[in-house]
């Protein structure tokens, strides 16, 4: 009897926390994955360590332009988004904040020209690796996507927008008249 056995060809299988970016765009992969808010040290601050079972997606594959040609270029699509519990500005209470972000990062052989090229073009540029961590520049681009001011449409508790107490009562104290001393000692034999 003849057993046959068929091998399905193997994926190119990618990790988001050592990603060889050249690999990754060669094979035109992509990686969506969902994380939890917990592993994400720097979000955590950012949120006082509220909410570490939310979650972050993310999404990113990787391209090669002008293959053929002697001027290639390698490039990553970024996509994360997240909901963040925040502290409004306004009335102090949590907020749900969400942010998304959408970047592209073109790739170069080192930190020297990508410094060079970042400066001076609109693109972003860093340098290649075969050992990039796709999770900390997931984490950049979401800390640089928060808002300035995190804030409700409409807060759920009054917000005060004065300083002092309704029912304080501000009696002035007398002030003395120095000149009543004078006077005093004028009136005295």
């Amino acid at each position: 009897m003849v057993r046959f056995s068929y091998t399905a060809p193997m994926k190119n299988f990618f990790v988001a926390k050592h990603l060889n970016v050249e690999a990754f765009a060669a094979a035109h992969a992509r990686i969506e994955q969902d994380e939890t808010l917990g592993i994400f040290e720097r979000l955590m601050q950012e949120t006082q360590s509220l909410g570490s079972i939310g979650r972050v997606s993310y999404s990113a594959h990787g391209e090669r332009k002008n293959a053929d040609m002697s001027n290639e270029e390698i490039w990553l699509h970024l996509a994360a988004s997240a909901v963040l519990p925040l502290t409004c500005q306004r009335c102090l209470e949590p907020v749900d904040q969400p942010v998304c972000v959408e970047r592209s990062f073109r790739f170069v052989e080192n930190e020297a020209l990508a410094a060079i090229l970042d400066e001076e073009s609109e693109e972003d540029v860093l340098a290649l690796s075969r050992d990039f961590d796709l999770l900390d520049l997931v984490e950049d681009e979401l800390i640089m996507g928060l808002p300035a001011v995190p804030k409700h449409e409409v807060c759920p508790v009054p917000v005060r927008m004065q300083v002092a107490d309704a029912a304080f009562v501000d009696i002035p104290a007398e002030k003395s008249n120095p000149f009543a001393a004078l006077e005093q000692l004028k009136k005295s034999p």
